[in-house]
């Protein structure tokens, strides 16, 4: 199933095409690259209104060439704030497509009707984690990386939401859910973005073709007896969003059947019906 985040008020893809993509973010135009938008540009009158344009290096990464924008500015959704900072690999610290698992969580933890903790790993700026902890739940938000951390706490901050329980891990997930499962630790919903390859914190190497099966089975083991969601997100992997419904069909499914729903995230271009695709889902919630 696709689906498409439609509600943004302060963000806009305004167009996309010959592998580029043009978008607004509240008061800032960035023009980027996304090999996906290979069809042509359908609204060249947008194409030079740019306050940012990113140029890819021979060499790998790459740099911003017009820099209208300030070093971090803030955006809204709903309530929710985020800080935005474009960096050297072309990426921003949001991922817009992300707002519809957002809302979903939000809902799925409302209506619970019970405290919920949420265990987010490979969790970035903390999309996820703002979201979640918005919404009432205990999270704890893990990645390798001690910069992104320090992101997401400031996007709690900005959020006005310090006064919720959220634990900050910088560490690599394996070795941290290898601990909470000697600890006894249990968490009733589990997020998950994973990188198609990374490192942690002390060089271990992930690829997740390789990794992903066992980090699930392994996660199963954090998993308290009445879990409420399980998402997995990625937006780089070579495989298809049939395999990775397979593999939560036969990991998470199969140990709490539920309701188990895969397909592509997107985002709609504001001139056309053209949907540039943002990676895969997997969704699984409990039965109601």
């Amino acid at each position: 199933m696709l689906l498409v985040a439609d509600k943004w008020k302060q963000f806009k893809l305004i167009d996309a095409g010959d592998n580029e993509k043009i978008e607004q973010w509240g008061n800032y135009i960035l023009r980027r690259p996304d090999p996906q938008a290979i069809w042509n540009r359908q609204d060249f009158s947008y194409w030079d209104k740019y306050d940012g344009f990113y140029e890819r290096s021979n060499t790998g990464g790459g740099i911003w060439k017009i820099r209208k924008f300030p070093e971090s500015w803030i955006i809204n959704y709903g309530e929710l704030k985020f800080y935005i900072k474009p960096t050297g690999f072309k990426h921003t610290g949001l991922f817009p497509e992300q707002s519809v698992n957002w809302d979903f969580m939000i809902q799925k933890i409302r209506n619970a009707q019970r405290p919920i903790k949420v265990l987010n790993l490979f969790a970035y700026t903390g999309g996820a984690t703002v979201a979640c902890a918005y919404a009432g739940a205990e999270v704890c938000h893990v990645d390798s990386a001690k910069g992104v951390v320090a992101w997401a706490k400031d996007n709690i901050k900005l959020s006005g939401l310090e006064d919720r329980t959220v634990r900050f891990i910088v560490d690599d997930v394996i070795k941290f859910v290898e601990r909470e499962i000697r600890r006894g630790n249990y968490y009733d919903a589990i997020v998950m973005d994973p990188p198609v390859f990374g490192r942690g914190t002390t060089g271990e190497v992930w690829k997740i073709e390789e990794k992903l099966v066992d980090l699930i089975n392994l996660t199963l083991k954090v998993l308290s007896d009445n879990p409420l969601f399980y998402i997995i997100n990625s937006y780089t992997s070579a495989f298809s969003s049939i395999v990775l419904h397979n593999v939560m069909n036969t990991t998470i499914n199969k140990t709490f059947p539920g309701s188990l729903q895969s397909g592509e995230l997107g985002l709609k271009t504001l001139k056309t019906d053209l949907v540039l695709p943002c990676g895969i889902y997997s969704k699984w919630e409990t039965k109601q």
